[in-house]
């Protein structure tokens, strides 16, 4: 009986018996729970994406856009192909060219699959004439990079070559870039308490030696100072390490750890005066902006990849890949329990039906243990058109409207 769409008969049964062990690996764990696959023909460190994994995904994906909108970001959409120019303009082409994919000749012109997102938001920041009064500017958006990792380094979800990363920008006055900044990890921080992430340590990253790093001292310091009083007057413990930062500025980097330690970078907020000088932006009765560089939650792979891992396969409720299942007691209550179903679907629900030919209820509700509601419908709730809400704890919720279900599931002002 296959539980979730895309997932194995007895998949998440299977992996609850399994949540005592110390370790969720999430690329043994998101194969079982039909969260996502590989196949050698599509190629290493390109995953796709099964029905359940894209259901998580989604919740994700619709609840950051409504943080960011709520916070004043204006969502853009831009092209995954630039052509080399760009990123000789951008810098890309000099301090990072050995992380890009080789370009492509087409049309006589040479067009290269971006490695960030960066340099299309600038092009839109100076698509017209910006006035001081629309400062600050922030863009956002969830769009696809590309990264050309070596083949040893690549694994599940958590390294890949192909990115869907929450990417913003936010183009300021000088003197509000620390305002942004901290403003950018409030959201940061807010959207991590609803994920149920807990960060490992912040990190500021620094500039290393080489010709990595653009050449320009005093730009760096005046960076590093500006995240270094943010995050003290944040109260904000952090280590400070060399060689980390992005190759045009420093970066606040909000570091996580799988079960064994293993730390990566999720979230971070960088300061760049770089770019804006190299794209020529500037504003009408001010000075050049500062592109103030923030991803809430990084890239979407990564992020699934720990929530996998945190949550063991039990997602919260708005986020669960099937947040509820109807469970007639017998074939007597199917067309209450049908009916029921088709409510929770209109009412926004990711829900499905367990009829009783799957088995006994006990046996019902082991193999969708999961799920965070388990709505029975027996003969009583047939007479109320209600069900009696069982959660996958074990405890009982009661009879419940499904409206009152379906708002309960919702990241935003709900319990779920």
């Amino acid at each position: 009986m296959a539980c979730f769409p895309g997932g194995r008969p007895g998949a998440w049964s299977f992996a609850l018996s399994q949540e005592r062990m110390i370790m969720n690996d999430h690329r043994r764990l998101g194969r079982e729970l039909g969260i996502f696959d590989t196949d050698p023909l599509i190629g290493s460190g390109l995953p796709y994406w099964l029905p359940a994994g894209s259901a998580v995904r989604k919740a994700i994906e619709d609840y950051v856009h409504e943080l960011e909108r709520r916070n004043g970001y204006q969502h853009v959409n831009s092209p995954v192909l630039g052509k080399r120019e760009l990123y000789e303009r951008s810098g890309h082409w000099a301090h990072y060219a050995e992380d890009m994919f080789p370009p492509m000749l087409v049309g006589g012109e040479e067009f290269v699959l971006r490695p960030s997102l960066c340099p299309h938001h600038a092009l839109i920041y100076r698509s017209r004439r910006r006035s001081h009064r629309e400062l600050p500017l922030r863009l956002a958006e969830l769009g696809g990079m590309y990264r050309s990792e070596p083949s040893g380094v690549l694994g599940g979800l958590s390294r890949v070559r192909a990115i869907q990363l929450n990417d913003g920008h936010v183009f300021c006055a000088p003197e509000r870039a620390a305002e942004e900044v901290s403003a950018a990890l409030d959201l940061i921080e807010a959207a991590h308490a609803r994920l149920g992430i807990r960060a490992a340590r912040y990190r500021l990253s620094l500039r290393g030696e080489g010709a990595k790093f653009v050449d320009d001292p005093g730009m760096w310091a005046r960076s590093e100072a500006l995240l270094r009083d943010v995050l003290n007057e944040r109260g904000r413990d952090h280590d400070e390490e060399r060689g980390e930062g992005a190759f045009y500025g420093p970066k606040i980097d909000i570091q996580i750890a799988d079960p064994a330690g293993r730390e990566s970078t999720l979230s971070t907020v960088q300061v760049d005066y770089f770019q804006p000088e190299r794209f020529d932006l500037g504003y009408v009765g001010g000075e050049r902006p500062v592109m103030v560089h923030r991803s809430v939650v990084g890239g979407i792979e990564r992020l699934v990849a720990h929530l996998i891992e945190v949550h063991g396969g039990a997602f919260p409720a708005w986020m669960a890949p099937v947040q509820a299942v109807v469970l007639p007691l017998s074939d007597a209550e199917l067309p209450a329990a049908s009916d029921l179903l088709r409510r929770c679907l209109e009412a926004g629900l990711r829900a499905e039906l367990a009829p009783a030919d799957r088995g006994s209820l006990g046996a019902r509700i082991r193999a969708h243990r999961l799920v965070p509601y388990q709505l029975v419908v027996g003969p009583r709730e047939v007479a109320s058109g209600r069900a009696a809400v069982r959660l996958r704890d074990g405890g009982q919720a009661g009879e419940m409207p499904v409206e009152q279900l379906a708002a309960q599931s919702r990241p935003f002002g709900s319990i779920g």
